[in-house]
């Protein structure tokens, strides 16, 4: 069997002429994120029920609410789950060591970059987002299925890089030192509302990722994008955003432009502000 190299960005006349090889896995990590205009709370809810009435044939649903993140903090439900859950979940998924891996959601790619962001820090490559996600494979009239597909087993070896994962204190040692480009993939609403001190601004959707079309952006403009927020430079980028998802997506982006000296700030503002004693910029 020919082994399939998957680009990171996948595409989807790509995507369709491999759907049917044996090792290839397709993961849709749909998460509908609701946000409350007037009090900013968020509500997260798994996109497991729409998968159901229709996805790529072929592909698995996975759950990032409740398989693929750490849940025994409820105020940060969505951080990075242990090597040995995320190696079990994969595992269920049909994804091992040798496994092909194509991911998408319906959501501006960003939920689809955090698996493709674990999948990394946990020493897995072989694996390419989906551009344009679902809305743009059902845009082109590709193939749609709501059967439910069955699933061998794999095994999955985790490797950790913790270099693609940043902490807290991290963030606070880079204020301090100023050695890092810390990134903040939010809104500029967002932004300016509060943010990270010394930190700079690229939205995910809006910015790295094309709000209509939900493709990223040519190269030549995420470059021009990312050195214009000081990310393009010999230093390290730490991005972050509410929780570790948009970040994840505008990492995905610089991955895609060649730099890869870049972490996510896996706690991103729910943990920072949650915090009292850690500084704030407005404005």
């Amino acid at each position: 069997m020919t082994a399939i190299t998957v680009p990171s960005l996948v595409e989807t006349d790509w995507l369709q002429q491999h759907l049917l090889e044996p090792q290839m896995r397709v993961l849709d990590c749909t998460v509908f994120l609701e946000i409350n205009p007037d009090t900013g709370e968020r509500k997260a809810e798994s996109g497991r029920s729409e998968w159901e009435k229709a996805h790529i044939p072929g592909s698995v649903f996975a759950d990032i609410l409740n398989d693929l993140s750490e849940t025994d903090n409820p105020q940060f439900p969505m951080q990075m789950p242990t090597a040995e859950k995320f190696a079990d979940s994969m595992g269920e998924l049909g994804v091992g060591d040798d496994t092909a891996v194509v991911l998408y959601d319906s959501r501006g790619n960003m939920w689809a970059a955090r698996v493709w962001w674990m999948l990394r820090a946990f020493g897995f490559e072989n694996a390419g987002v989906l551009n344009g996600g679902w809305s743009k494979w059902v845009a082109e009239d590709r193939p749609i299925s709501s059967e439910t597909t069955k699933v061998t087993p794999a095994t999955f070896t985790p490797k950790p890089r913790p270099e693609l994962i940043a902490s807290k204190q991290d963030v606070l040692q880079e204020i301090d030192q100023g050695g890092s480009c810390i990134l903040n993939a939010l809104s500029p609403d967002d932004f300016n509302n509060a943010r990270i001190p010394s930190s700079t601004n690229v939205p995910a959707v809006g910015g790295a990722v094309d709000p209509e079309t939900m493709t990223y952006r040519p190269p030549k403009s995420l470059r021009q994008l990312f050195s214009d927020a000081g990310a393009m430079d010999d230093r390290r980028v730490i991005t972050y955003c509410g929780g570790g998802i948009a970040a994840s997506s505008a990492a995905f982006a610089l991955h895609l432009i060649g730099k890869d000296n870049v972490a996510v700030y896996d706690g991103s503002m729910s943990e920072w502000t949650s915090d009292p004693d850690l500084p704030l910029e407005r404005g």
